[in-house]
């Protein structure tokens, strides 16, 4: 614990357990032996059979996906509202001036720094597949049975279901996770693992196989989460290739973009967290920007810009609404839209809270949870403005078709190429987009498997390098043996069944941080 030992708000849990304690080194590894041995094993077996037997494996994932969005629904949506209710309380209760790693604690990375590492980790890639296509396809077909709108109604709603499942929700799982991680280890001497997020609930035993199925339950969650983000960018950035070079689409394609990824995001892997990570992050929100401000300064400037606020207010009042599950008979965007969503989140979650995690020490509880639920939501209330009610205006003003044509077809990957199209330097914009894209993709995979390889150490972040790697070619494979094994919906089927036991874990973890932050308060006092 260092300079913050004696810190009020730093008393560590009492226990006889030590990262590395269960560790095996061989053949120059350093793992811990159930969690590394049982997921390793697994995910080689699983791409194994799906490349094996591909169509075999489609059927399954796509019966699966439609079982579970159906017969799920309401749990995934009451299990997000109440992790956002419970945020928001935390946040603004006394607890909520606890700072992360002791009051003598100071933040590792500057704010811009960290919002950009928060971002460019969480959901980058999200933002180009979605930008555009979202809004279009709420439009032509608008949530909550709301047919029958045009104009300025149709506007608000098509955009407040695009920013719902963008904004408070996800990031509410992230803040979650990523708080009780950050909380457990640095204020109360935890290894940085998932299960001690579990420690006031099973004490203990978090080292025998309760926390050994925790961990293994986390780790197929953040793979195959991950492994969804990096299927949407590979269609995407296959798609851009074809459309500016004429490049051909299909398995061999993706299979190149996601090979020619990996390399590079081994590569980033090999420089670090600051020199790697960071720096990418950084480039890519900036690139982010260009191209935003772009798209600003071409399209209608002063519209776009007076309807930020606008869009804002219609979000918040569709809240309630969009957030209710009961007498819905939208099942299209409740069932393929919402509880997809919500469980790709979910999903997502362990491998974004760990890492904002490691980046968050020095921030109160306050701060952390404040700015993780709110300057992501805003980035993202920005760029849906910006590029999905200019695509908006376009069509309904201007009667271009491109857009909406490509969402119609299914042609989802398109919609930000032909999108850019009606502006002017397009092979220029084009290509930015494409370099997003692939940056986004090595910032998942490069974060991804440090997360994953911290996870299957023992909560160890000094592993070697060849272990990290196994990870990081591991998330690769899973992507490609997917992407040929039933496409997207096979991709979205894994993210769902792994969010499902995850998200009993969310529930306990608030648990965990109520009982862990009375105790705290209750041991402070007593100190002084």
């Amino acid at each position: 614990m260092s300079q913050t030992e004696n810190s009020g708000d730093v008393l560590p849990y009492r226990h006889s357990h030590t990262i590395g304690d269960d560790n095996h080194r061989a053949f120059g590894l350093d793992f811990h032996h159930p969690v590394f041995a049982i997921s390793s094993v697994s995910v080689i077996a699983f791409i194994a059979f799906t490349l094996a037997f591909p169509a075999v494996a489609a059927d399954a994932f796509v019966n699966l996906r439609l079982w579970l969005t159906t017969n799920l629904d309401w749990f995934f949506m009451a299990s997000l509202n109440l992790v956002l209710i419970f945020c928001v309380g935390l946040a603004f209760s006394p607890w909520g001036q606890i700072r992360i790693g002791g009051e003598d604690a100071q933040p590792q990375f500057g704010r811009l720094s960290w919002i950009c590492m928060l971002f460019a980790a969480g959901i980058g890639i999200g933002i180009m597949f979605y930008g555009v296509l979202e809004p279009m396809n709420h439009a032509l077909n608008p949530p909550l049975m709301a047919e029958g709108l045009s104009g300025e109604p149709l506007y608000r709603l098509a955009l407040a279901g695009s920013i719902y499942h963008w904004s408070f929700h996800p990031w509410a799982v992230y803040a979650l996770v990523g708080l009780a991680l950050a909380y457990f280890c640095y204020n109360r001497g935890l290894p940085l693992l998932i299960r001690s997020t579990c420690y006031p609930i099973f004490g203990d035993r978090i080292w025998g196989w309760p926390g050994h199925c925790i961990d293994i339950i986390a780790v197929f969650a953040t793979l195959f989460g991950l492994a969804t983000s990096l299927g949407y960018g590979a269609e995407q950035a296959s798609a851009g290739l074809h459309f500016l070079f004429g490049m051909p689409q299909g398995p061999a394609t993706n299979f190149a973009v996601v090979a020619v990824i990996t390399c590079i995001a081994l590569v980033s892997l090999v420089r670090g967290l600051d020199g790697g990570i960071r720096r990418l992050s950084e480039f890519n929100m900036g690139l982010a920007a260009i191209l935003g401000l772009f798209v600003l300064v071409m399209g209608p400037t002063v519209d776009i810009l007076q309807h930020i606020p606008i869009y804002a207010g219609a979000y918040i009042a569709e809240l309630p609404a969009l957030s209710n599950w009961i007498g819905r008979e939208d099942n299209y965007f409740m069932h393929d839209w919402t509880t997809f969503y919500w469980a790709w989140w979910i999903a997502f979650s362990p491998f974004v809270g760990m890492f904002i995690a490691r980046i968050s020490t020095g921030r109160s509880i306050r701060e952390f949870i404040i700015v993780t639920l709110l300057a992501p939501s805003f980035i993202f209330l920005v760029w849906m403005t910006i590029f999905g009610h200019t695509a908006l205006v376009h069509f309904f003003d201007g009667g271009v078709q491109n857009v909406a044509d490509s969402v119609r077809n299914f042609q989802a990957e398109l919609t930000l190429f032909v999108f850019l199209q009606e502006f002017p330097l397009v092979a220029v914009t084009s290509v930015i987009g494409i370099i997003l894209v692939l940056i986004f993709f090595v910032t998942s995979m490069d974060s991804g498997s440090l997360v994953v390889d911290t996870m299957t150490a023992g909560g160890k972040t000094d592993t070697p390098l060849a272990q990290r790697m196994f990870w990081c070619i591991a998330l690769g494979l899973i992507g490609i043996s997917l992407l040929l094994g039933g496409g997207l919906a096979s991709l979205q089927a894994l993210a769902l069944a792994t969010a499902l036991p995850f998200t009993v874990i969310l529930l306990l973890m608030m648990i965990s941080l109520v009982i862990s932050l009375r105790s705290l308060s209750e041991q402070s006092k007593t100190s002084d």
